[in-house]
């Protein structure tokens, strides 16, 4: 693994836990030239999910796709990227144990919207507005009486 810090070749696994049912290893590496740490994320890809979109076109499914756009939604909000990362599992394992190859994107959208509500009504609403295609000020008004 290569230091992201010094950019040296050789480094070594101090820690290693396993993160349960996500299939995800994390890894604290020591770079050994210049000893900085850092943290690695180890996951098994074996999506073959191909994502229908509301057009009608499909595409695979993109994990740093979705992470993007929860993070836009999240923008400038006190949110730990922690949490945006989990809500990103939670989704990506729902997928899997579905046992389908293609799923809607508004499948996936309702997920986000289910987990923002939860998580911060500011982002919520902002990923609505895109979603859900806002097209003025009453749709905004419709949508913030639904997470009253």
């Amino acid at each position: 693994m290569k230091c992201p810090f010094c950019g040296f070749n050789n480094t070594r696994v101090s820690d290693k836990r396993e993160t349960g049912a996500l299939d995800v290893t994390r890894r604290r590496r020591e770079c050994e030239k210049c000893n900085k740490r850092f943290t690695t994320y180890e996951r098994v890809e074996n999506l073959d999910l191909i994502i229908i979109k509301k057009d009608g076109r499909r595409e695979r499914f993109d994990r740093e796709k979705l992470k993007k756009g929860i993070l836009r939604s999240c923008e400038k909000r006190d949110i730990a990227i922690d949490k945006i990362d989990n809500i990103v599992d939670r989704i990506e394992n729902k997928l899997k144990l579905s046992n389908k190859k293609e799923i809607p994107s508004k499948f996936i959208g309702e997920q986000v919207m289910n987990a923002l509500k939860k998580l911060d009504s500011v982002a919520y609403i902002r990923f609505a507005s895109v979603y859900r295609d806002f097209k003025d000020l009453d749709d905004f008004k419709k949508e913030l009486k639904v997470i009253k």
